[in-house]
């Protein structure tokens, strides 16, 4: 039976709700168990998998009997996504810090999916630290397999991060932005999947609760501003967003503005490419998350970044600073700060299945 919280997922909902058989009007939340055992891992929406021999995550170069999923990641909390491969690694050198996470004599970080060419995925402890590419695509792609993972290795309540940058409507560059919710492009609050000859709308969600407890996170001598708003996601970064610049430009000037001033009445405080897919599939997948971007201009005042290299660098520090306090604050409540030991080494169950998905993972296009 649904939960009918305003939320996708209140501070009571979904288990407290459907205990106390409290529903409240206009939730969209299903039922727990279609995405939780009941020792908290996750649950796939998807009989199949259960009946394969091996599940091989392509473009993770990771597959179920090739690798012991449950010893690589059964302790992860945490998944943080960003764009590119190095920012990603950054991150994931940042909140060990943060953490205080100290690694075996010895060793060093790993790209755990480097047979992939696709993505990197680093490990620090709880947190799994991924690139998740550029676009609705990519990032969709990414979060079935990372879905899947977590299914794999019995992750309990885990919670994913996208951590991106953005242009601003009506916001300076540097300004922290958490989404309180996406639309796509012509403001429609959900992925559109055509499945089998259908289209398939998905809402995109995130949790609110979640959102509050980051805003409440940021500081007062932080020497930037963190707001929380509407973000639009396109499929586009040039026509799709409204810029004079790109290869192709069939508006003008006006046109453009009257657009972007039309969506900030509509309370849209940001514009990236990942937004929708990622609540939409995080939601579909009963995962509380939330997205955390920088903006690298307003838009109301050009299409172009102009800020210096070792502005820009700055700025996209900040996200991360924001989501390492959400993940220390947790660890310090739960007395695990300051970890030991795994660094998201290889746990091969088979050599020669573990040969197997490097090739798959290597030829699958």
């Amino acid at each position: 039976m649904p939960c009918n919280c305003e939320d996708w997922r209140c501070d009571t909902c979904p288990v407290a709700c459907e205990e106390n058989g409290q529903h409240h009007q206009n939730c969209q939340h299903e039922n727990v168990a279609d995405t939780r055992y009941p020792d908290g891992t996750v649950r796939l929406r998807n009989p199949n998998i259960e009946l394969m021999d091996q599940d091989i995550l392509y473009h993770l170069a990771l597959g179920s009997e090739s690798h012991d999923l449950i010893s690589m990641f059964g302790d992860i909390k945490f998944v943080c996504m960003g764009g590119t491969p190095k920012r990603m690694e950054q991150f994931a050198y940042f909140i060990m810090e943060e953490i205080g996470h100290k690694l075996p004599a010895g060793t060093t970080l790993l790209d755990i999916s480097q047979y992939s060419y696709r993505y990197s995925m680093y490990k620090v402890g709880p947190v799994l630290c991924i690139s998740h590419g550029m676009g609705i695509p990519s990032v969709g792609i990414l979060l079935h397999e990372v879905i899947k993972l977590m299914y794999h290795a019995r992750v309990r309540d885990p919670i994913f991060f996208r951590i991106g940058t953005c242009g601003g409507i009506g916001l300076e560059g540097g300004t922290v932005v958490i989404s309180e919710d996406a639309v796509d492009g012509m403001m429609q609050p959900f992925l559109e999947l055509p499945v089998l000859g259908k289209l398939v709308k998905r809402p995109a969600k995130l949790d609110r609760k979640l959102v509050r407890e980051l805003r409440a996170l940021s500081e007062p001598d932080d020497p930037y501003e963190t707001v929380t708003g509407r973000t639009m996601c396109t499929y586009d970064f040039y026509e799709g967003q409204g810029r004079l610049d790109g290869a192709f430009c069939d508006f003008t000037e006006t046109d453009k503005m009257e657009y972007l001033n039309k969506i900030h009445k509509a309370g849209v405080v940001n514009i990236e490419m990942e937004s929708l897919s990622f609540a939409a599939l995080t939601h579909h997948a009963g995962v509380k998350s939330a997205v955390i971007c920088v903006t690298l201009m307003d838009r109301l005042k050009g299409d172009q970044v102009l800020a210096p290299k070792e502005v820009l660098d700055e700025w996209q520090q900040r996200p991360c600073k924001l989501v390492s306090r959400y993940i220390k604050r947790y660890l310090t409540m739960k007395g695990r700060l300051s970890l030991d030991g795994h660094c998201g080494s290889m746990c091969v169950k088979s050599p020669r299945r573990f040969k197997l998905v490097q090739q798959e993972s290597e030829n699958y296009d």
